[in-house]
C-alpha cells in the first residue's frame, strides 16, 4: 500500500481531475497520480495536510463523522472573539442543516486587518482592506467531523469571517513543517500504523 502526506497549496481542487482547475494530483508524477486518491477533501482556498493513498479503506477509517477523528485547523479571521463566542464554538452551534459537535478552540493572537493583507485571497483583498484598522485574530479549531465548509460556517455563526484556513493535523498525524506548499513525502511506518490501527486516532 502507498501512503503520502501532501501539503496542499491554495488554489487547487481536491479531485483526481477537473476540466477548469488545477488538482492536487497535478503535483504528483503521472505514475503516482494513477495509483493514488485523496482521503477526504480540502476546499480550493484551504491549504495544509492532505493524505493520499491507494488504500481504499482509509477514507472510511478517517473521514466518517461517527469515527470521531479529530482534525485541527489554523486560521486567520476578521472580527472580534470573546469568551462567550468561544464557548458557543466549543459546545456546538446549531446550523440550518446540522448541529456541530463539541470542539476545541485555541486563541493565538489579535491583529489589525492591515497586518494580514498578505494572507488574503486576491479577489477579496480590496473589500477586506476597506477597514484596515479593524479587528482580526488567529486561532486553532479542532473538530471531530468534516461537514462542508464547517470551520468557516462555525466562525460565521459567531460573527467572524475566515480568510485563511490551513489543516495542520488529522488525529495524531501532524503536517510536516519541512514540506513546502505543493510538496509531499511518503508516510513513515509508524505514521501508517497510527492511521490504520484502531487506537490510531
Amino acid at each position: 500500500m502507498l501512503y503520502y502526506m501532501f501539503n496542499k497549496p491554495q488554489g487547487c481542487v481536491t479531485a483526481r481531475s477537473d476540466a477548469v482547475h488545477k488538482t492536487v494530483m497535478d503535483y504528483f508524477s503521472p505514475e503516482l497520480a494513477e495509483k493514488l486518491h485523496p482521503v477526504g477533501r480540502l476546499d480550493k482556498d484551504t491549504c495544509g495536510l492532505l493524505i493520499l493513498t491507494d488504500d481504499g479503506n482509509l477514507d472510511f477509517r478517517i473521514m466518517q463523522p461517527d469515527k470521531h477523528i479529530s482534525k485541527t485547523y489554523f486560521f486567520y479571521a476578521i472580527g472580534d472573539i470573546n469568551s462567550e463566542k468561544i464557548q458557543r464554538l466549543e459546545q456546538g452551534i446549531t446550523m440550518a442543516d446540522f448541529t456541530t459537535r463539541s470542539a476545541v478552540f485555541t486563541f493565538e493572537r489579535e491583529y489589525r486587518i492591515r497586518e494580514l493583507e498578505a494572507f488574503m485571497p486576491a479577489e477579496r483583498r480590496k473589500r477586506y482592506m476597506k477597514n484596515p484598522d479593524g479587528k482580526a485574530f488567529s486561532a486553532y479549531l479542532t473538530i471531530c467531523e468534516g461537514k462542508k465548509h464547517e470551520v468557516k460556517r462555525m466562525l460565521e455563526a459567531v460573527g467572524c469571517r475566515i480568510f485563511y484556513l490551513r489543516r495542520d493535523r488529522i488525529g495524531g498525524l501532524s503536517l510536516d513543517d519541512s514540506l513546502k506548499a505543493g510538496e509531499y513525502r511518503r508516510l513513515t511506518a509508524s505514521e501508517v500504523d497510527m492511521l490504520t490501527s484502531e487506537r490510531a486516532i
